[in-house]
Order: structure tokens, then C-alpha cells, then sequence
């Protein structure tokens, strides 16, 4: 078991010399931070234990076990389902969410061997990079984590994210602290875990005598250690280091580049001037806690209306004893007035939470996007009917995707990209002239998503309105099918190459169609004239035997050779009369 994060990508040698805050360590830096993260953080367990309890649960309370369940589950089910939406939209099972382009400003300026490159060999060396960068992050389990984070998000508001060379780590709001600048961005991050004393490095706990050894075995004991990663931005590098009882652990110093940098604090809301983001469920959490309470009294209600209590009048000839013992269907003496049943008479009551219930769960339906929320009732709901709608709702979230695409994708996708070059597993890009890369990532998924199937649609729109009103014809006469077809493909993502033909394709289609043709009009030709008499005649001179110009045989039909002057039988077909010499073509020969 290790328990230093720092891997050879960004090891650095020795230890890491701090200046700032002379005299603190991880743990008095931690507690200092802290202080302005608790007023979140309680706003997280708030929201946590109207959702899912065990995603943020008070100091203590997973040690003891004592997590309380809520009394409804439609908060737990819009936050899966909505963490699910977010992880499908932004990273699509086999279609990489990003693409990187060449900039052609920039590759001009490029030397001479990216020059050379023909840009069409540049965006293919471009897809199988995508592909290797999408492979590692399936590998090393990024899209767990994600849906781990994207959970964390909607309720917390905040998140940590740790991209490692072997994978990733997920650090939750109660786990870490901040600072950030008045721009938003970080200036120091550390974070808190307890790890056992056999996962530091041997020897590393020896000043501290027996406290954390086994005297029996010498072996460590069971109690654990705080450990802290101290993570600090100075001008373009992001270092970090950890530390145990105020002392770095060997070899955990790391050193990266700012914009590759493994550490990605996330955030879903983003409020100025405040160094931690707002959640999703912070913004319905009044809805929330009505529905609780509201389904904790119609429960509770609803157990004291179902328990059957009889009473039977003292003064009265029945029996309580006769009525408990009787089996049903038996036969008892008694006075049916002396015996009545206790009714709670809280129908009406419980009508009216009911009530409240259903317009609290339709709102909520909508705001976490469940289909039960999109449909109407009805009998005749049309399928185009809910894709509207489902549109709409999607539409009508597209900021959620805004700061996640910013926060989250680029910088991952950028930190990738970085480990795979240090592994040898993609090239490394030639730079240009000016030290700039020539390829930039962008987000394809997400925001830029929804506003290609907006797109799409009024695409659809269009084509659609002006064949209804112009008819196909003109339609075909003005419309760019080509055109068309690429911008509808652009819009639901899918890659045209080798798919649609090209207008190369299509020429020599329609050249090898013309000849075909052509070939068949011939030997339509020589078809109706070989059944015309005249062909048929001059066709039967030159292949029947014994015809003018046909071949010639001998009584034992035997083929003889050419004749001789006299005009004898030969096999070769006879010969055509050659005109005299000195006539005309319209005299007749002389005799």
C-alpha cells in the first residue's frame, strides 16, 4: 500500500522549500482555510441529507453508522439520474467529447516539416491521438469517477479532481480547502485524509517512538495518521508536496505546468467573489425539505390511520375476551353496540398534503429532468410531442454545461494529453516558429452539443418549409445537396469520411452510368437491326454455306481451298468482284 500520489510524470528530486506562511504547517494551514469553507460545507450536509446521505455526511457520522434515511427518494433519484444526464452529454460512450483542430494561422507560421505536412495527413494524425487520449481515460477509470464528481457537484456544489498517470482520485468538499484570487483562480489548496501508519515510507514515523508500532510484532497499529497535501500556483508551475505530523514525506514533491497541472478544482455554480461554488440542489432545497416533512407526516399519519383498535362498552353484555379469541367466520353472542372501531376521521387532512405532494414532485420532475416530467397524461402522447419537450428542458439548462466545459473537460483533456507525451504513447507536436502549439482542443459535447441540434432543427425546418411550398423540383434546383448533407451530419456529430461521396465520386459515377448507357443503346441497335430482313440476308450471305460470300465444301464436305481462276469451291469465304481498272463506279464492265 503507498500512499504518495506525487508518479514519476511530476516527481521531482528533493524536498520542496516553502517561505510562505513561515512557521505553519499542513495542519495549521488546513484549520486557517477551513474557517471560510465550513459556512459551504454545512450548506452541503444540508442539501446531502434531503438527497443522498452518504455523499457528504456530518463529522463522525460514517464511522458510527449513523446516517439517517429520508423519509422520500425522489431526491436520490433526480441526483442519479441528473449526474447520469451530465456524464452521458459530456462524455458519450464511444465518441470522444472533444476534437483537436489545426489553427491555419498558426501552422503557416509553422517550420518547414508541419509545412510540409498536408493538413488532411495532420487531422488523421489528429483522430488517432482522440482515440489513444479517449482509450486512457476509459482505462484508467475516468468515467467512474466522473459520475462520482458530477454527484458531488449537484449536491455539494464542489469537488476536487485528482488526474493521476494511473487514474483518478475524487476528493469531496469535506476533505479539502482553498484560496483563490479576485479573478477565481487558485492560489493554494490543501488537502486532508487519514491513511494508516504502514503506508508512509519505512522509517518515517521512527522519531516518534512507540506510538504508532506494535510492540508485540512491531509491526504498525491500526491508528491512523493525518496526512496533507499541500498544493501551491506560483506564476505558470503548480507544486505540491505532502506531509505527516508537520514533517514532507520523501519524494512527494511534484512540480507540473499550470495549464497540465493533475489538480482540477471543479465548481458548478460560479458565484463572483465567493472561492467556492453553489450547488444544484441548493437552488430547490426549500422544495426538498417540504417534500421531507410533508412525507414524513402523511407516513406517520398514515400508520396511526391503519392501526384497528376496538372498543368494547364495559357496561355491555359483549365479551373483549369472547372478541379476541373468536376465529374468523365464528359465531358469538354479543350486542353489536357494544363493540365500535377507533377511526381517525384525517382523510380530508391527508388529501390536502397529497395535493401539496404532487405539485412539490412535478416541480422538482422538472427541474432534474425525469421523463415523468416531460409526458403528459393522455392516451395519445406523441413520440414528436416528448422529443419537443425534452428539448426544451435540455435547452433550458444548457448554462450547467457553460462552466463544466471550462473547469473540467479542457483542463482534463490538456493533462491527458500531457501523460501520454511523458509515456511515449502520442507524439509530441512539433511547435512553431513563435513556441506555440499548432493544435488547440475544443469541446464537442455539452453546450456545443445542444446548439448543433438547434441547428439541426431549423436545418430540417428550412428544407422541409421550402419543398412543402416550392415543390421538389425547384428544391433540387436551388439547394446545395452536398452542402446540406455535411451540415447535417455536423450536427449530430458523425464523421462524413468515406460515408457521403464527394463530388469526385459522384463525376466518376455518373461518367461510368453514361458509358453504361451507351453500351446499351449500342446493343440495342445492333439488336433491332439483326432482326430487320435485310441484315438478316446480307447476314446469311457471308455465313451460310454455300452461299455467294459463305464458306465453301466439296461433295465429301470436306473444306477446298481458295478457287482459281473459274471460280471454284473454296473454304475461305469468296472474295467480293473487284471493279476493272480504267472504269467508272456507275459503267457497266466490259465482257
Amino acid at each position: 500500500m503507498e500512499a504518495l500520489i506525487t508518479g514519476k510524470v511530476d516527481r521531482q528530486s528533493g524536498l520542496f522549500s516553502d517561505d510562505d506562511d513561515a512557521g505553519l504547517n499542513g495542519a495549521a494551514r488546513y484549520q486557517s482555510l477551513s474557517r471560510y469553507r465550513d459556512a459551504y460545507l454545512q450548506r452541503a450536509r444540508d442539501c446531502s441529507r434531503v438527497t443522498i446521505p452518504t455523499l457528504i455526511p456530518d463529522d463522525g457520522d460514517k464511522d458510527r453508522g449513523s446516517l439517517r434515511t429520508p423519509y422520500q427518494s425522489l431526491g436520490a433519484r433526480g441526483v442519479n439520474y441528473l449526474a447520469s444526464k451530465l456524464l452521458i452529454t459530456l462524455f458519450p460512450p464511444n465518441q470522444s467529447f472533444f476534437k483537436l483542430t489545426v489553427d491555419n494561422a498558426v501552422l503557416k507560421s509553422a517550420p518547414g516539416e508541419v509545412e510540409a505536412m498536408a493538413k488532411s495527413e495532420f487531422e488523421r494524425a489528429l483522430v488517432a491521438v482522440e482515440n489513444t487520449v479517449m482509450q486512457a481515460m476509459e482505462v484508467n477509470g475516468g468515467r467512474a469517477a466522473m459520475h462520482e464528481a458530477f454527484k458531488h457537484l449537484l449536491v455539494g456544489g464542489n469537488a476536487l479532481l485528482y488526474v493521476a498517470e494511473d487514474g483518478f482520485r475524487v476528493y469531496h468538499l469535506n476533505s479539502y480547502a482553498l484560496c483563490r484570487d479576485p479573478m477565481g483562480h487558485i492560489e493554494h489548496i490543501i488537502v486532508e485524509e487519514e491513511i494508516y501508519p504502514g503506508a508512509l515510507p519505512e522509517d518515517f514515523l521512527t522519531e516518534y517512538g512507540n506510538e504508532y508500532e506494535d510492540g508485540d510484532n512491531g509491526m504498525y497499529t491500526e491508528k491512523t495518521v493525518k496526512m496533507y497535501t499541500i498544493i501551491h500556483n506560483e506564476g505558470d508551475e503548480v507544486h505540491w508536496y505532502q506531509e505527516v505530523k508537520g514533517k514532507e514525506i520523501p519524494n512527494s514533491h511534484g512540480m507540473s505546468k499550470k495549464d497540465v497541472s493533475p489538480w482540477i478544482p471543479l465548481r458548478f455554480n460560479r458565484v463572483d467573489g465567493e472561492e467556492y461554488g453553489r450547488s444544484y440542489i441548493e437552488e430547490y432545497y426549500g422544495d426538498l425539505l417540504a417534500l421531507e416533512a410533508l412525507y414524513q407526516a402523511v407516513l406517520e399519519a398514515s400508520a396511526a390511520a391503519a392501526k384497528i383498535l376496538f372498543l368494547v362498552n364495559p357496561n355491555g353484555t359483549t365479551r373483549p375476551r369472547t372478541i379476541a379469541n373468536a376465529m374468523n367466520g365464528a359465531i358469538i353472542q354479543g350486542n353489536a353496540a357494544d363493540v365500535t372501531v377507533i377511526q381517525s376521521q384525517k382523510a380530508q387532512d391527508l388529501s390536502i398534503a397529497n395535493s401539496v405532494i404532487d405539485r412539490i414532485e412535478n416541480r422538482l420532475q422538472f427541474a432534474f429532468l425525469l421523463n415523468t416530467a416531460i409526458q403528459r397524461p393522455g392516451e395519445r402522447v406523441t413520440a414528436e410531442e416528448i422529443r419537443f419537450m425534452s428539448q426544451e428542458l435540455e435547452a433550458g439548462i444548457g448554462g450547467l454545461y457553460s462552466i463544466l466545459t471550462q473547469e473540467l473537460q479542457l483542463p482534463m483533456v490538456r493533462r491527458l494529453m500531457f501523460v501520454l507525451k511523458k509515456q511515449g504513447k502520442i507524439p509530441s507536436l512539433p511547435k512553431t516558429s513563435g513556441g506555440k502549439d499548432p493544435i488547440t482542443a475544443k469541446a464537442v459535447t455539452g453546450l456545443e452539443a445542444i446548439g448543433r441540434g438547434d441547428d439541426r432543427n431549423k436545418l430540417i425546418e428550412f428544407i422541409t418549409t421550402a419543398s412543402q411550398v416550392l415543390g421538389p423540383e425547384v428544391l433540387e434546383r436551388y439547394i446545395n445537396i452536398d452542402e446540406a448533407l455535411r451540415r447535417l451530419a455536423n450536427s449530430v456529430s458523425i464523421d462524413t469520411t468515406d460515408l457521403v461521396k464527394t463530388k469526385e465520386d459522384l463525376d466518376a459515377a455518373a461518367q461510368a452510368a453514361a458509358e453504361q448507357q451507351q453500351q446499351m443503346q449500342q446493343m440495342e441497335m445492333t439488336k433491332q437491326g439483326l432482326a430487320s430482313p435485310a441484315l438478316g440476308q446480307l447476314a446469311k450471305n457471308f455465313t451460310q454455306p454455300g452461299a455467294p460470300y459463305g464458306p465453301q465444301f466439296d461433295e465429301q464436305g470436306n473444306p477446298t481451298g481458295m478457287p482459281s481462276s473459274g471460280g471454284g469451291p473454296g473454304a475461305e469465304p469468296a472474295a467480293l468482284p473487284e471493279q476493272p481498272l480504267g472504269t467508272d463506279a456507275g459503267e457497266p464492265s466490259p465482257v
